[in-house]
C-alpha cells in the first residue's frame, strides 16, 4: 500500500475508528453508567452551585459533553436535555441542549458521509433508496419532520443522513429547527426536577414523560407534512392552461 492510499485511507476512517474506540472506552469504563437522573440527583446540588457561580463556563462544558456523548452515540442524550433546565433553566437549559444535540449529530453526519457515502451509494440497499429518495424530494422538510417526532433515534437519522450526502447547510439548519421544541419541553421538564428530587422516591424517566408532553411534540412532527402537502395541493389545483390554436 502507497503512502498517499494509507493517508487517504486515515483521513477518510480514522474518525470513525475513534468514534468507535470512545463509545467502547466509556462504555467499559462505566462513565456512561453516570448519564442518569439518580447521579444527577446525588450530584444536583453541587452543580447547581457550580452553574450559579461559573454560568459561563458551566454552559461550555455543558455544550461540550453534550456534543461528545452525541457524536459516540451515548444514550444520554435525554437525561443531558433534562440536565439543562436543572441547571440553567427552561430558555437557557433548552439552548444549551439544542446547540448542543446539534453539534454532536453533526459530528457523526460527517463522519459517515466522509467514510461510507460513497461507498454506499456504489452497493444502495432497498432501505437507503427509500431514505434517499425522501430527501431528495425535500431535504429540508424531510429532515425537519424526522427531528420534530423524537420517536426516531438520534443516531440513525444522522447516519441516515450522511450516507445520502444531505448538504451541510440544510442539516444544520433542518436539524437545529426540528429539535428546538422538544430540547426546550424536557429542558422544563428539567426545570422542576429540584421539587422531584425533594420529594425523595425513586425516580426514572417513564414517571417523568407523560402523553401530555409526547403529544405536542408529534403534533409538531406531523405539522411538518403540511408544506410539502400544500404545495402537492396547488400543484393539482393549478392545472396547465392548454394551448389555443
Amino acid at each position: 500500500m502507497t503512502r498517499d492510499r494509507a493517508l487517504l485511507l486515515l483521513r477518510r476512517f480514522g474518525p470513525v475508528v475513534i468514534l468507535v474506540g470512545l463509545f467502547a472506552w466509556a462504555v467499559a469504563s462505566g462513565l456512561a453508567g453516570h448519564l442518569s437522573l439518580e447521579e444527577l440527583r446525588a450530584r444536583g446540588e453541587g452543580l447547581q452551585t457550580f452553574a450559579h457561580e461559573q454560568p459561563l463556563q458551566a454552559v461550555a462544558i455543558y455544550i461540550a459533553i453534550y456534543v461528545a456523548t452525541v457524536s459516540v452515540s451515548l444514550p444520554g442524550a435525554l437525561i443531558l436535555s433534562l440536565t439543562g433546565g436543572f441547571l440553567f433553566g427552561p430558555l437557557g437549559g433548552g439552548a444549551a441542549a439544542v446547540t448542543g444535540a446539534t453539534g454532536g449529530s453533526t459530528v457523526v453526519f460527517l463522519v459517515c458521509r466522509t467514510a461510507f457515502g460513497d461507498f454506499l451509494r456504489r452497493w444502495p440497499s432497498r432501505l437507503l433508496l427509500a431514505v434517499e429518495a425522501g430527501f431528495r424530494k425535500d431535504a429540508f422538510a424531510y429532515l425537519l419532520t424526522l427531528r420534530l417526532i423524537p420517536a426516531f433515534p438520534l443516531l440513525l437519522v444522522n447516519v441516515g443522513a450522511g450516507l445520502v450526502g444531505v448538504p451541510v447547510r440544510t442539516f444544520l439548519l433542518a436539524s437545529f429547527l426540528g429539535m428546538l421544541p422538544s430540547s426546550f419541553v424536557y429542558a422544563g421538564i428539567g426545570a422542576g426536577l429540584g421539587h422531584v428530587f425533594a420529594q425523595g422516591g425513586a425516580v426514572s424517566l417513564h414517571t417523568l414523560l407523560t402523553p401530555r408532553i409526547y403529544l405536542p411534540i408529534i403534533g409538531m412532527g406531523v405539522l411538518a407534512f403540511l408544506p410539502p402537502l400544500w404545495r402537492l395541493w396547488r400543484r393539482g389545483r393549478v392545472a396547465p392552461t392548454p394551448d389555443v390554436k
